[in-house]
Parts: structure tokens; C-alpha cells; sequence
């Protein structure tokens, strides 16, 4: 039976030092987050890549890049993609042309990215642009789930057609909130009922499509007292239950403040892993905190390590699903892609944009 290797870590600088080599083969990692600060150039990255690799070849690397104002690596040849809600707005014009746009973006972002041996992107945003959401924004297509749905298939499509997975975030929606995660514990009041059938209708009608989802650190307390992604009942009642998700669930970064109280207590990153783990998620990130020593990526490691009886540590259902996700298939290397006839007339698509 193969150990579970739920951790999602981040690597300091733009190559690995002996700390990072060592983190890396700690059997609870299980992959990379990258950052800007890991970026200085297309071959650096490849490199870093290659060598992420040569420590373990089945470890998941990741990155946000989705276009707009989050896409890590920008120079060297990067396209520029645009907000999502570009799209949208192409969307009210002509859907059709839309769509089709939309699948273009997806195939740039992953052909570009797998180019270099980056795995995965943590995209698309499903959630709804209701308009007070400072932190999601333009990163939504749309405030018609129809819309976001229909232009997220197809941004999937491109995805799928790069040989790259996708991942549907912030389940069961983070555009209703105005508070930002990252800072704060948002709270959303509206009843189950509201929600399935506006911010998390997405999931229900792309469930055959997603391959994994990040749930919100957000706390929808006529749900659950606890934030989604430490929510057994949204994330194994409705998610997979009501919503039938197979693929794997990603906790969103833990250094986060709406990560880091839960039942009203503050706990250390290990035990909020512990929970999110024990709710269903099959991965937990920590982000941005090998930058001053790492005190606290070890801390989770060894927090972890600590409790090796838990279920979800013998079982390899986990595993599997962190597995899947990884490329199937070779990609085109950077050289070969520029002259590709569908990358090239998917780049003309963008630009039009």
C-alpha cells in the first residue's frame, strides 16, 4: 500500500537548496507550489523542474496562473493572458466566439507551462462575480453560473487539449463575500438552498469535466460552523455526496487567516491539517513559508508524521487522485511549440482579446 503524500509545499528561491531537497523527499510531500519568486527565466524554470523531478519523480509541481492579475511568470515568451472576465464580456458579444476564445486560453496557459514541467494550475475560478469580491473580481468570467460554466468547460477544454488537469476553485463560492481570506474569515449568511442553486451550481453541472477543486476558507454558518474546506458536510456530504465530485479536493493555502481558526480556537498548521484531511481534502498547501527558514513546513511535516494511524494516512485513495493529476501524456518543449500550427493560431485568439 502506497503512503499518502498530502502536503503541497513552496521552495524558497530558483533552485533547490539541500533544505528543500530534503523536505521534498519527506514521503508526506506530495508536491510543489511555485511562486514569482521562483521565476527568473524559461530555462531556470525548466531546470528547477527537472531537478523538483530528480528528487522524486511522481511529486505534483503546481502554480496560480490563470490569467490577469494572477499569472506567476510573465517574461521570457509568457503570453500575457487576460482576466477571465474578459471572456465574459466577449461572452454578452458573441458566446460562440467565446467559447472558443476561452478554450484558446487554456491551451496557451498549459502548452506554455507543461513546456517548462510545470504540471498543474490551480484554475479555473468558477465562482460569481456578484460585484463586492475585491479578491476575485475580474478573475471571475462572469455573475451568470450559466456563463462561468460554459466559458470554464471551455477553458477546461484548451487544458485537457495541452495534456494539463484542471482545478475548480473556491467551492462553493467566494464572489458573494466582500472580506479576502487571505487577511480575514469571510462569512456568508445565505442558506444551502441559495447557494446550490447560484455559487455552487458550477460543480454540479462540471462534474463530469473537473478533475480536482479548492474549496474557500470562507464559513457559511447555516451549513457549517467551520470554513468549507474543514467541513466534512461540504465537502463529503455535498460535494461528493449531493454533487457526486470524484476527483481531488485541494485545501486552499493554510497560512491563510481563514485557515488558521477553526471551532473558534487557533490552531498550529499541522492540526488545521489534520483537519481538512479528516474533511475530505486529499491535499493541504502551505504557501510562502520557506522564504525565512521553513520552521514552519517542518512543523506541519513533523506534525503530521506524528499521527501516521490516521484513516486517511493508510488509505490510497488519496494518492491515487494526487496521481492522476500529473501529465499522461509528453508535451511539446518550448522551441517545438512556437511553431506548432494550433498553439500558434490559439496565440492569434488571445491577442485578440
Amino acid at each position: 500500500m502506497n503512503l499518502h503524500s498530502p502536503v503541497i509545499l513552496d521552495v524558497a528561491s530558483t533552485s533547490l537548496s539541500a533544505v528543500d531537497k530534503k523536505r521534498l523527499k519527506h514521503p508526506l510531500t506530495g508536491g510543489v507550489i511555485l511562486f514569482a519568486r521562483n521565476w527568473e527565466s524559461r530555462d531556470q524554470l525548466a531546470a528547477l523542474c527537472t531537478s523538483i523531478k530528480a528528487v522524486r519523480s511522481d511529486l505534483l509541481i503546481c502554480v496560480d496562473h490563470e490569467g490577469g492579475r494572477v499569472q506567476r511568470f510573465k517574461t521570457d515568451g509568457f503570453t500575457h493572458l487576460p482576466p477571465m472576465r474578459d471572456l465574459g464580456k466577449l461572452w454578452l458579444k458573441n458566446p460562440i466566439a467565446a467559447t472558443n476564445a476561452a478554450t484558446a486560453c487554456g491551451y496557451v496557459l498549459g502548452a506554455e507551462l507543461r513546456a517548462c514541467g510545470v504540471d498543474l494550475s490551480f484554475t479555473p475560478v468558477l465562482d460569481l462575480d456578484w460585484g463586492d469580491s475585491g479578491v476575485i473580481g475580474d478573475r471571475a468570467f462572469a455573475a451568470d453560473a450559466r456563463v462561468v460554466t460554459l466559458l470554464a468547460k471551455s477553458l477546461m477544454h484548451g487544458l485537457l487539449l495541452s495534456g494539463m488537469a484542471n482545478c475548480g476553485k473556491h467551492f462553493p463560492g467566494h464572489g458573494f463575500v466582500a472580506a479576502d481570506s487571505h487577511t480575514d474569515i469571510p462569512v456568508d449568511k445565505r442558506s444551502l438552498t441559495a447557494i446550490l442553486k447560484d455559487d455552487a451550481a458550477p460543480y454540479d453541472w462540471l462534474s463530469s469535466t473537473l478533475t480536482s477543486v479548492m474549496p474557500a476558507h470562507i464559513i457559511y454558518p447555516k451549513v457549517d460552523s467551520r470554513p468549507a474546506g474543514f467541513s466534512g458536510k461540504w465537502l463529503n456530504d455535498i460535494l461528493r455526496g449531493k454533487l457526486n465530485f470524484q476527483g481531488a479536493i485541494f485545501s486552499d493555502d493554510l497560512s491563510m487567516a481563514g485557515a488558521r481558526l477553526i471551532d473558534g480556537k487557533e490552531v498550529s498548521y499541522a492540526e488545521a491539517a489534520g483537519v481538512a484531511l479528516a474533511a475530505g481534502c486529499d491535499m493541504v498547501l502551505l504557501c510562502n513559508q520557506s522564504v525565512d527558514g521553513g520552521e514552519a513546513v517542518d512543523a506541519l511535516l513533523n506534525g503530521l508524521q506524528a499521527t501516521l494511524d490516521k484513516a486517511w494516512q493508510a488509505s490510497e485513495v488519496g494518492n491515487q487522485r494526487r496521481l492522476a493529476l500529473l501529465p499522461q501524456a509528453p508535451c511539446a518543449m518550448w522551441d517545438e511549440l512556437m511553431t506548432q500550427p494550433h498553439y500558434v493560431h490559439c496565440l492569434d485568439l488571445v491577442a485578440q482579446l
